[in-house]
C-alpha cells in the first residue's frame, strides 16, 4: 500500500516530469523531481515557477499555495533522496533498454515496499520489469500532458504486477483528483491505440485527394464537435512524436492494416515539417503566412466525419472484444485523455449499432481491404439487438 503521506520520487524533469511533480507536490507531497542534466532542472524550475506565477495572476491560486508547492519539491541531480520514497515514477525518453537500466539502478535504493511506475505511453510494462528483482511493484501509470491539467491517468499492470500493487496504485492516484482508467498492457494501452483511426483515416481520406488538411479538421470539428481537428493536433503534437507512435503501434500489432502510418505524414518528418514546433507542418505558421480556408460544404462534411467516426467506433469495439479495457474505461478514456466530445461507445448507441455496421461494411466493400473489416463484437451485438449501454 501506498501512504497517503508517501515521499514521491519522479525520474526525468521534461514537460511530463515537471508535471507530475507539479500534481504530486499541489497534493502535499514532498517530491525528488530529479534529472542526470543541471540545465534541464534549471529550465524546469524556471518553468514551473512561471507557470504557477500566471496561476496566482489571475487569481487561480494564491502566492502561498503556489510557495507551499514550490517548498516541497527538491530539485535533485542524484537519487539518493529516494531511498525514502514509497512511490517512483519515471517520465524519460521512449528507450526500453534506457528505462530498464534506470529501473535496475532504482531498485537498488528505493525502500522494500516502494512501488515503481513507469509513464510511459508505448513501450511493454512487461519487458520494462524484466529488469528488476522485484516485478511485482511495477506496472504502468501513464499521465497525459500537461499533467497538472488533464484528469485521466492510464495505469497499466503488467504480467508480474501484484493485484495489491495494482489496486493501492489506482486508489492513491485517484486521491490525487485523477480519473483513472486501467487497461491490458497492449500497445497503446487505451487512448493511443483506439485514438489512431482520428489521424490514420484522416491522413488517408487526405492522400486520396478527397478533401485537404483544412476542410477535413472543419468536418471534425464543425460537425463532429471535436475541439481541434486531426491535423491542427498533429501539427501540436509534431509529426515526429506523432509517426513515430504510429509506426511503433503498426509493429507492435504485427503490422496489422487498422494501424498502417502514412506516406504523407513520413515525408512531412523527412521534410523537416513537424507541425508548430518548426513553424510548418500541414498549416504554415511563419509570420505572415497565409493558409488556404475550408471548403465548408456540409455534404462533404458528413462524409468525412462519419467515415472516421465510425473507424474510431470500431477501433473502440476492438478494445472492449479484446478484454483491453471495459465499456466504461474505454469511454472514459476518451472524454478525458483526449477531449472527445462524447464517449464512443455511448455515440455509437446514439447513433444505431446497425448504422455504424452498415458503414464499416461499406467501407469494406468499397476498399477490400483489412483495414475496414467489421469488429466481430460490433456484429455480434447488431445481430443480437443489444447496446453497449442497456436502459
Amino acid at each position: 500500500m501506498i501512504n497517503n503521506d508517501a515521499k514521491i520520487g519522479v525520474v526525468g524533469a521534461g514537460t511530463m516530469g515537471t508535471g507530475i511533480a507539479q500534481v504530486a507536490a499541489t497534493q502535499g507531497h514532498h517530491v525528488f523531481l530529479y534529472d542526470a542534466y543541471p540545465e534541464q532542472l534549471e529550465k524546469s524550475k524556471a518553468g514551473l515557477e512561471s507557470i504557477l506565477a500566471r496561476q496566482v495572476e489571475k487569481e487561480r491560486m494564491t502566492q502561498d499555495e503556489v510557495d507551499g508547492i514550490l517548498n516541497r519539491i527538491e530539485f535533485v541531480d542524484n537519487i539518493t533522496g529516494f531511498g525514502e520514497c514509497g512511490f517512483v515514477i519515471e517520465a524519460i525518453v521512449e528507450d526500453l533498454d534506457v528505462k530498464k537500466d534506470t529501473f535496475s539502478r532504482l531498485e537498488a535504493i528505493v525502500p522494500r515496499d516502494c512501488v515503481l511506475a513507469s509513464n510511459t505511453s508505448s513501450l511493454s510494462i512487461a519487458a520494462i520489469s524484466s529488469a528488476l528483482k522485484k516485478p511485482e511493484r511495477f506496472l504502468g501509470v501513464h499521465f497525459f500532458n500537461p499533467a497538472p491539467l488533464m484528469k485521466l491517468v492510464e495505469v497499466i499492470p503488467g504480467i508480474a504486477t501484484g493485484d495489491d500493487v495494482f489496486k493501492s496504485t489506482k486508489e492513491f492516484i485517484r486521491s490525487w483528483d485523477k480519473i483513472t482508467v486501467s487497461g491490458k498492457d497492449t500497445p497503446g494501452f487505451i487512448v493511443n491505440r483506439v485514438a489512431r483511426p482520428f489521424y490514420g483515416e484522416a491522413l488517408r481520406i487526405y492522400e486520396e485527394g478527397i478533401a485537404d488538411a483544412a476542410t477535413i479538421d472543419w468536418a471534425m470539428k464543425e460537425i463532429g464537435g471535436f475541439r481541434m481537428g486531426p491535423f491542427e493536433l498533429m501539427d501540436l503534437i509534431g509529426h515526429d512524436v506523432n509517426y513515430e507512435v504510429t509506426c511503433s503501434v503498426f509493429e507492435a500489432f504485427y503490422y496489422d492494416p487498422r494501424f498502417k502510418p502514412s506516406f504523407a505524414q513520413k515525408r512531412m518528418v523527412e521534410a523537416g515539417w513537424l507541425g508548430r514546433k518548426s513553424g510548418r507542418g500541414f498549416y504554415d505558421y511563419r509570420e505572415g503566412a497565409d493558409n488556404p480556408a475550408p471548403t465548408k460544404d456540409k455534404e462533404l462534411g458528413e462524409k468525412i466525419f462519419n467515415r472516421i467516426l465510425t473507424m474510431l467506433i470500431n477501433e473502440a469495439c476492438d478494445a472492449v472484444f479484446m478484454n483491453i479495457a471495459s465499456i466504461e474505461d474505454v469511454d472514459l478514456a476518451m472524454q478525458n485523455g483526449v477531449n472527445y466530445p462524447k464517449g464512443l461507445l455511448k455515440w455509437a448507441d446514439e447513433i444505431g449499432l446497425k448504422n455504424v455496421l452498415d458503414r464499416m461494411t461499406a467501407l469494406q466493400v468499397e476498399y477490400r481491404e483489412d483495414r475496414y473489416r467489421p469488429n466481430p463484437l460490433l456484429k455480434k451485438m447488431v445481430a443480437q439487438e443489444k447496446n453497449f449501454y442497456e436502459e
